[in-house]
């Protein structure tokens, strides 16, 4: 519902798509309930937001990275200035915009705007996509008055009386898109994004993805099998930029010369094994997947699990685990499968995903559970907190 004075909120994150693309997915579902909302997103200037935001037709004001040190050293010793002299500028535009809550994603830019708003006398809201919970978010999370998750168990704890729910991820709006029409006829959708890829609707398709950068182990499993895979399915392998060459070459000794061919306009017949460098529109190749091989990110998982498609998760085997925590809870639904990816081999491949594919009653019931674990409407439902909380009486938030 709109108000006669309009609100002022500062949407802050940024640095990767995963961070900016449930931002002005919020951002959309805050101006769909009030149009009057003035929309202020806070990130970097050489984050992915620096595009997206504009594009998007909302205001990006900017400050500069502050890393947190993690080490004793010059940085660490430039580290205090840096975050007064960041934190001032939110502090600044909170003042001279009047804004009245900040809303953070996680990110270089959160930080500064979750202390800012706290000295500011504002609300802070915080969502986190993770199954464990980011630096950023961890140090807002004492300040915050709600806490929207994708995933239970994220370790954060909202201030004195604030609210922590599981809300699910805001979804990028073709995505959204995309579980409406197959939530309406899930057969219809699947045959006609199908057909417009080069694909056979008739016959199995896996989908294999490490993102926009690749996966090398999963691209060599699965492209050394091509020849048995190509017996039971048709494959779309999105490679990562720099990594198809590898690719065609692994196919093309397993399923011999002519298996390799592309998308739309770019697939033979006769071929099908389609290898492209990357999809923009990737929603396209969802819609028409009866399974699903990829890294286990959180954005990943959340986009699978809403738009209910079984998955093979191969989680990234670096940093402090956080794509298996993304995982666990899906397969512990029964939503997907997760393999290790020192145990995600070519003789894996060949020994589980053809029976998986002949399946059919299995397959059904990990979508099911996948679609029954996933979240659709995050985005409206961290708006309707958000609003809720602007328009909650001073007095009562002071005393929580």
């Amino acid at each position: 519902m709109a108000t006669s004075t309009p609100r002022t909120i500062i949407l802050a994150g940024g640095g990767t798509a995963g961070h900016v693309n449930p931002l002005l997915a919020v951002a959309d579902a805050i101006t769909a309930r009030d149009p009057q909302a003035e929309v202020i997103a806070l990130g970097t200037e050489v984050g992915l937001e620096a595009d997206l935001v504009p594009q998007a037709g909302y205001e990006l004001s900017t400050i500069e990275k502050v890393p947190f040190p993690r080490r004793p050293d010059m940085a660490a010793l430039r580290f205090p200035m840096q975050w007064h002299r960041e934190r001032t500028k939110v502090r600044q535009l909170i003042e001279e915009r009047h804004a009245c809550i900040v809303v953070g994603f996680g990110g270089y830019a959160s930080a500064p705007a979750y202390s800012a708003a706290h000295h500011e006398g504002i609300p802070v809201v915080i969502h986190e996509q993770n199954a464990r919970a980011g630096m950023a978010n961890r140090l807002g999370s004492r300040w915050a008055a709600f806490i929207g998750t994708a995933y239970e168990g994220t370790g954060l704890r909202p201030a004195k009386g604030g609210r922590i729910e599981r809300v699910g991820l805001p979804l990028r709006p073709a995505i959204a898109q995309l579980a409406g029409r197959l939530q309406q006829d899930r057969d219809a959708t699947r045959r006609a994004n199908a057909q417009e890829l080069g694909l056979d609707p008739d016959r199995p398709i896996v989908v294999v993805t490490g993102g926009s950068l690749g996966a090398v182990s999963l691209n060599r499993a699965v492209a050394a099998n091509a020849g048995t895979l190509l017996a039971h399915a048709q494959v779309v392998h999105l490679t990562g930029r720099g990594k198809i060459d590898e690719v065609r070459d692994l196919v093309a000794s397993s399923a011999g010369p002519d298996a390799v061919t592309g998308l739309g306009e770019g697939s033979e017949p006769g071929r099908d094994y389609h290898a492209v460098p990357y999809l923009e529109r990737i929603d396209k190749a969802f819609a028409c997947a009866d399974l699903v091989v990829c890294r286990s990110g959180a954005g990943t998982v959340s986009e699978l699990t809403a738009l209910g498609l079984p998955a093979v998760y191969v989680p990234l085997p670096i940093g402090n685990g956080e794509q298996r925590y993304n995982a666990k809870p899906v397969v512990d639904a029964g939503g997907g499968i997760m393999v290790d990816d020192a145990d995600f081999t070519a003789e894996w491949v060949g020994e589980h995903i053809p029976p998986l594919l002949a399946d059919r009653d299995r397959l059904r019931t990990l979508g099911d559970r996948a679609w029954q674990y996933g979240i659709r409407d995050a985005a409206d439902r961290m708006a309707r907190r958000i609003l809720d909380l602007i328009d909650e009486p001073t007095s009562t938030r002071s005393e929580q």
